[in-house]
């Protein structure tokens, strides 16, 4: 069950992706920025579309422990090193986030960063969840 909605301005494009805006009602879970390690904090893989799965794996692996799921995301903003490697690696990014997120499009925004925290680190991505509370 989800209890946001997409927000369309009449006369707007549908955006690919991702939502211009998202109303919800509920309780709110939040992750920290999350990066590509397992949890032994080893970095899976040195390409950004592998640390993006895992990115993605790890975010899901957090919104459970606060009662959410994929379905549940309103809102991420991913943090990317290199917006050319991005671009090269859009099918990859693109096909691990249906395959793990499915058709749900949040409000996103993507942002390239001259680095992150984590020297190995590729992409970082902030998760905000609504879930439905009854």
């Amino acid at each position: 069950m989800t209890a946001h909605q997409s927000l369309l301005p009449p006369g707007w494009k549908r955006p690919r992706g991702y939502a211009n805006g998202i109303a919800a009602n509920g309780r709110m879970v939040f992750t920290a920025g999350v990066v590509g390690w397992d949890e032994e904090e080893r970095f899976v893989a040195s390409d950004l579309a592998g640390q993006f799965r895992q990115v993605l794996v790890n975010t899901l692996a957090i919104l459970a422990e606060g009662g959410a799921g994929p379905e549940h995301i309103v809102r991420m903003t991913w943090y990317v090193t290199s917006r050319d490697e991005y671009l090269a690696q859009i099918a990859e990014i693109g096909a691990a986030y249906r395959e793990l997120i499915g058709r749900n499009y949040p409000a996103m925004a993507v942002v390239q960063v001259a680095a992150l925290v984590e020297a190995q680190a590729k992409v970082e991505i902030e998760t905000i969840a609504v879930v439905p509370t009854a």
